[in-house]
């Protein structure tokens, strides 16, 4: 894996190493302070990994397969859950079982050489990732969020049609005609409304 063509390599990352051997550890931290970044302190039980995800706040994570599969599988559990940043599995060799199993808990990237290139290449596919979903995750939010307003809206159209005698069009027109004489957004006469609170034609209440 390279860096796409036409962007600069991140660096000055923050960056948490996790396994259960300390030697694999400080190779890749060797290769990562080579590339400019900054490994946090060294986690090799899932609690150390909390304590330093929570203090030390990392950009991103490495958890690396070294013996105990199960062991590496609960790190990546701990860390995509309370990691800010993407998670990436570091194998000694090609496991695709292993791989699918740590795909569904999260992880970004994965590789299996500690090189400089390969290593930078895993860190901008894992942050290009992380940011899509972020983005992603930030559009479904904003989508569900007009949703509900939408829903709103159109409950207080209904309350005001069968109050009032109106129709559609005539109901939205007093929620608009209200929220321009009160100073008020359309959403919050909305909930007034199904609040309880009455909304008169030519009536301007508080």
């Amino acid at each position: 894996m390279t860096t796409p063509v036409g962007t600069q390599p991140r660096k000055g990352l923050r960056v948490l190493l996790a396994d259960e051997s300390v030697e694999a550890l400080e190779q890749l931290a060797e290769v990562l302070e080579e590339l400019g970044h900054e490994p946090t302190p060294f986690a090799v039980s899932t609690a150390e990994a909390v304590e330093l995800i929570g203090r030390e706040d990392p950009d991103l994570a490495f958890v690396m397969v070294h013996h105990d599969d199960e062991h590496a599988l609960a790190l990546i559990d701990e860390a995509v859950e309370y990691a800010s940043g993407p998670v990436i599995a570091h194998l000694r060799q090609a496991d695709v079982d292993f791989v699918a199993r740590a795909a569904e808990r999260g992880i970004a990237a994965y590789v299996n050489a500690v090189t400089p290139e390969v290593v930078q290449g895993a860190i901008e596919l894992a942050l290009r990732r992380h940011e899509e979903q972020s983005a992603l995750t930030a559009r479904v939010e904003q989508l569900s969020t007009a949703l509900e307003r939408r829903t709103l809206i159109e409950r207080a159209k209904g309350i005001l049609m069968e109050r009032h005698g109106v129709d559609e069009d005539g109901a939205f027109a007093l929620l608009r005609d209200h929220a321009r004489a009160t100073r008020r957004r359309v959403l919050d006469v909305a909930q007034a409304v199904l609040d309880g609170h009455a909304l008169l034609p030519g009536q301007r209440q508080g």
